[in-house]
């Protein structure tokens, strides 16, 4: 191994490796971004950079350094350390653009692939966080065909699945990406019926911001569903639950009212999610559900109710 390779891997196991040392002083960086110097802190063992009760902010050279081991080692112990530090440090503004423009985010996308499932979690957070950031956005949509693939391939309910769903919502708040999804919504839809509150929640904030998008209305409806679906508006369904697919609901009347095709009915196939919305059996569910206990759900119900 060469000398520079050698110091390379000294220089990140700095960072991640380095014994305890708790001495009260503060480094000033000298480069500043924008009025504000950031303050380096006393470098710190690994333990303390992966153990989530860390609030400080790592500099761009510590970010390069842990970019640097993240790309060239094999044991997975450190690779997820370090796949750990760089989603806790891409929570901050100012380290969405850092790692971006080091180069970090094919560093982290490539993690995705990775058969350890712990590995993959801790990549797919990294890149959430990551995705915060609109202009990353534009790099991380390379990898939505993979995180999709992931998330309805793999075991339902499991922490690689929930953390590729959040990716995929971060990914969707814009319309920018939301097509990319297109021919996944039945996908989405089998893992809504079938996962557990955490899975369903998460499914639907995914499917909210597709259906607020008019240009993603006549896939959402056109998808075959099980008719287990409308036993999401019984009135005992937990409310966080209940009042997410009342918005879902909600947001594609509005979007066939902005085309104006509220009042007619499109050439969509039976079984689809449509034929569930606008037949008699939803139309109960909701005339019950003006009666419910909980106002915020009544009042959701009675914007519905003239759409029938």
């Amino acid at each position: 191994m060469g000398g520079a390779r050698v110091a390379g891997w000294v220089a990140a196991g700095l960072v991640l490796g380095a014994g305890a040392c708790y001495c009260i002083y503060r480094l000033t960086r000298g480069q500043q971004r924008g009025s504000r110097a950031r303050r380096l802190r006393p470098s710190r063992s690994a333990e303390d950079l992966t153990n989530g009760s860390c609030d400080d902010v790592l500099s761009a050279e510590q970010l390069q350094k842990l970019l640097y081991l993240l790309e060239s080692t094999e044991d997975p112990i450190i690779m997820e350390r370090a796949l750990v530090t760089l989603g806790n440090n891409a929570a901050f503004s100012a380290n969405q653009v850092i790692i971006q423009e080091l180069g970090g985010i094919p560093i982290v996308g490539d993690k995705i692939n990775n058969p350890n499932h712990s590995i993959k979690e801790k990549a797919l957070h990294a890149l959430n966080n990551l995705s915060v950031n609109v202009e990353n956005q534009i790099k991380i949509k390379v990898y939505i065909n993979q995180v999709c693939e992931d998330v309805f391939s793999g075991p339902l309910n499991s922490a690689v699945q929930l953390a590729g769903l959040r990716l995929l919502t971060n990914m969707t708040v814009t319309n920018d990406h939301q097509h990319m999804l297109n021919s996944y919504i039945t996908d989405l839809f089998h893992v809504l019926l079938t996962g557990n509150g955490n899975t369903k929640v998460q499914v639907l904030k995914l499917l909210s911001n597709l259906s607020e998008n008019p240009a993603m209305t006549e896939g959402l409806l056109s998808a075959q569903v099980d008719s287990s679906f409308l036993s999401l508006y019984d009135g005992h369904v937990a409310k966080e639950i209940l009042l997410r697919v009342l918005t879902l609901f909600q947001n594609i009347n509005n979007c066939l009212r902005m085309e104006g095709q509220l009042a007619t009915q499109p050439p969509f196939p039976k079984g689809s999610l449509f034929f569930l919305l606008y037949g008699e059996e939803c139309a109960q569910k909701m005339r019950a559900l003006v009666y419910h206990h909980d106002v915020d759900v009544k009042e959701k119900a009675v914007t519905i109710i003239p759409k029938f």
